[in-house]
């Protein structure tokens, strides 16, 4: 699904509202580098060499036009960039960076699909996992492959693997990370324990669920046990996640037939359709898209829906919920689980002394622990969230670094995700047409949760058929 507002990190929510893309001034008077409003000089200029493994040389002058910048509104992320490149700019005083804002979020589904086929984008352009192909179609983006060493991005060997090999395409690497997400088990803790359950135990499979979602709806005052979407694309989204939850799949190694019309398929809907109908755990409201579970669980009307750990920064900075009544565990199953984040790309037709330097801006601002977004007392002091378990794709000494750091800063109880981290799930990429996949999903989903008697095996049918012409058109 695709990320909308707060969520930039993901690639899983779906806006329809078209955004109008907006240029921000903030100028810096950092050693000429800066962030402008203007465009300019197209290849990069200087002394720079063309040899991709030779680092980018101090002299050269390269502008770089950059999206996904911090609006205004969020004062203290955009005070962090214009420190970040101010401080970039005592490195490479002749990099002058363009940040570019785009009001509500980074990347709106339309708009970026039109600024690709329009070759709009900027040098350095804000992805998901899932654009890659897309990307590549409209021949959108550099392949970085020998740009990218363990001189140039020094943690480069610490990076999880599948987080750069799902920027890879045929060996030719074409993005860098920012950040990931897996998918896991959200609680509220506070209904767990009024309800007799451990909030520090969430359920780890779905018969755990089951008796878990009917002992916190026999509460009462509308509080539902379990809460899941079936609308906006987000059903086809979780069906996914709880189908490699329990060892299943979406679609086969080929990447053109279906392969969730399985036992597996049949258990993910007849266990929400014995929880909605025969146990009435999870409320009569049904057709739920992204924000309405959210809403429910912050105001202590629901015990447990699937999520990723950066709706808990959304619920308590958005909703006014409190970090102290969340708790994570692992997805049930924990078989494997739905992956995804964000990364940025270089344009295509980008110098030699462009693609340098923005990796060279990338490693310092997302790829270096303690440094840029990994600056976990910045964080802190900026009063923003530091604790959360994501973004986390650093293995080795670089992950003992972050840790450390995150949790010396931690704003939040950090011992209330312990269950999640102690128990990581192997993620897995989503599908490809991931989003034609989600909608066709919708109606299964949407089809045990508003119908009691719905057949399950029918609606694994159509959706397989659907799917399979969806794939056979790639």
């Amino acid at each position: 699904m695709r990320s909308a507002g707060f969520r930039r990190s993901r690639t899983r929510r779906t806006s329809a509202a078209a955004l109008v893309t907006a240029l921000a001034l903030t100028a810096l008077a950092s050693c000429g580098t800066s962030s402008s409003n203007g465009e300019e000089d197209d290849s990069g200029s200087g002394s720079g060499s063309s040899d991709p493994s030779a680092p980018l040389d101090p002299k050269a002058e390269v502008t770089l036009s950059i999206d996904c910048m911090p609006p205004a509104a969020k004062a203290a992320e955009l005070r962090e960039w214009n420190e970040d490149i101010k401080a970039f700019g005592k490195i490479y005083p002749n990099v002058r960076i363009n940040g570019k804002s785009t009001p509500g979020q980074c990347l709106e589904p339309p708009r970026f699909t039109a600024m690709l086929k329009g070759k709009s984008q900027p040098d350095v352009f804000y992805a998901y996992f899932t654009d890659l192909q897309q990307v590549l179609d409209n021949d959108g983006a550099e392949d970085i492959s020998a740009y990218v060493t363990e001189t140039s991005v020094p943690a480069l060997k610490d990076i999880q693997p599948q987080v750069i090999d799902v920027a890879r395409k045929d060996g030719k690497l074409y993005a860098l990370p920012t950040s990931n997400y897996t998918m896991g088990l959200m609680i509220n803790r506070k209904l767990f324990t009024q309800a007799g359950l451990d909030p520090n135990t969430p359920p780890s499979t779905w018969e755990e669920v089951r008796a878990a979602s009917k002992k916190i709806a026999a509460l009462g005052k509308g509080v539902a046990g379990f809460g899941e979407y079936s609308a906006g694309n987000n059903g086809g989204w979780h069906f996914a996640a709880t189908q490699y939850g329990l060892g299943g799949d979406v679609v086969d190694a080929s990447g053109k037939k279906a392969a969730f019309n399985d036992e597996k398929g049949k258990q993910v809907l007849q266990q929400l359709h014995d929880m909605r109908w025969e146990d009435n755990s999870m409320g009569q409201t049904q057709l739920l898209k992204w924000g309405d579970l959210q809403k429910r669980i912050s105001t202590d009307k629901l015990g447990m829906f699937l999520a990723a750990p950066d709706d808990i920064a959304y619920m308590v900075q958005q909703l006014g919920a409190e970090y102290e009544n969340f708790g994570l565990g692992p997805i049930p199953g924990g078989q494997g689980t739905l992956f995804g984040g964000n990364n940025y790309m270089i344009k295509k037709g980008s110098s030699p002394d462009r693609i340098k330097a923005a990796i060279a801006w990338l490693n310092f601002k997302n790829l270096s622990p303690g440094k840029g977004q990994f600056d976990w007392a910045r964080t802190k002091k900026d009063q923003l969230p530091v604790g959360l378990p994501q973004p986390n794709f650093f293995t080795g000494r670089s992950k003992a670094a972050d840790d450390a750091a995150r949790a010396a800063n931690a704003t939040m109880p950090v011992e209330n995700f312990k269950a999640f981290t102690d128990n990581p799930v192997q993620g897995k990429a989503e599908p490809p047409k991931a989003q034609e996949i989600y909608k066709i999903l919708d109606v299964a989903m949407s089809g045990v949760l508003t119908n009691e008697d719905a057949d399950i095996d029918k609606l694994l049918d159509t959706a397989e058929q659907q799917v399979n012409q969806v794939l056979a058109n790639q």
